[in-house]
């Protein structure tokens, strides 16, 4: 009896793929520019465990000192720094939820009610984005002064919570991704309309609210301007405030200030590692069609 032997074929490997030499030089390039912008952050953390001697010394130190209890001891007897950061956290979260929530009324009873001169209010509230910062500094401060809100964290937090650039992306993302019909289904159902806002439109809105929540907190929290013009007493100043004012016209103590940055910037530094794909995806949702 004949015993055919079993042929074999053996599959060539499968070979990695070559990385073109324009790739290689794009990511390169991405390497370099992510290099460069964290050479600051570096160069601050490295700072802030020197001495303002040591700082101007040369060459400039590149690696840790340690000068960083000295500096922080520094820090905390010249401005009351746990309390500024405090004001700025207080000021950044109700001016986050604020945001959060007006803009995205507006933006869904811009995207999903037909009234009368809607497309013309729209384009008034875009409008606003073509002003200039400056032109209403004197008037803030006058509005401000007026309501009695000086040196209080309510100036900081309540006047720019209907931002035009919050409106405009809530009202493109909800146009964009809620469908009428389930707002009609809804009701039919007994839903009131606050009802549709709140249990439909929000839920479904994550991804945006996510961006604008956090540019809305890097902004509070960042917002030098506004509390150099109405908070005028160190206890109710902001940490960027506190930290602008230790620099001094004559003798800075760098060393300190930089210790101050670099406790200011952890926060955020810390939001964007958590926050940033929803960040990309509330920017980035609708701008493809599937």
């Amino acid at each position: 009896m004949a015993v055919k032997a079993l042929s074999t074929r053996v599959t060539p490997r499968a070979r990695p793929p070559r990385v073109s030499g324009g790739l290689l030089v794009g990511y390169l390039l991405i390497a370099l520019g992510a290099l460069f912008c964290l050479a600051p952050f570096y160069l601050m953390l490295v700072y802030a465990t020197h001495s303002a001697a040591e700082i101007y010394s040369v060459p400039t130190p590149v690696g840790l000192g340690s000068a960083l209890g000295e500096n922080l001891a520094h820090l905390l007897e010249v401005v009351p720094f746990g309390r500024n950061l405090w004001n700025s956290l207080y000021i950044a979260l109700l001016s986050t939820a604020a945001t959060l929530f007006f803009c995205s009324l507006a933006g869904f009873a811009f995207a999903m009610y037909e009234f009368r001169f809607r497309e013309l209010l729209f384009s008034g509230v875009l409008a606003t984005l073509l002003i200039p910062g400056f032109l209403n500094l004197v008037p803030f401060y006058l509005m401000m002064n007026a309501f009695g809100w000086l040196n209080k964290p309510l100036a900081l937090w309540l006047p720019g919570a209907a931002s035009a650039f919050g409106i405009f992306l809530m009202r493109q993302y909800i146009g964009s991704t809620l469908p009428s019909a389930l707002l009609e289904a809804a009701r039919i159902d007994g839903c009131t309309e606050f009802g549709l806002y709140w249990k439909i439109a929000l839920p479904l809105s994550k991804p945006a609210l996510g961006a604008l929540g956090l540019v809305s907190f890097v902004g509070a929290w960042n917002n030098f301007q506004g509390a150099l013009i109405v908070m005028q007493d160190k206890n109710t100043a902001t940490v960027q405030l506190a930290l602008g004012n230790l620099k001094g016209a004559y003798n800075t103590d760098w060393g300190a200030l930089f210790a101050g940055s670099a406790l200011a910037v952890i926060p955020l530094l810390v939001l964007f590692a958590v926050f940033s794909k929803q960040l990309i995806e509330g920017l980035t949702a609708g701008s493809v069609k599937g």
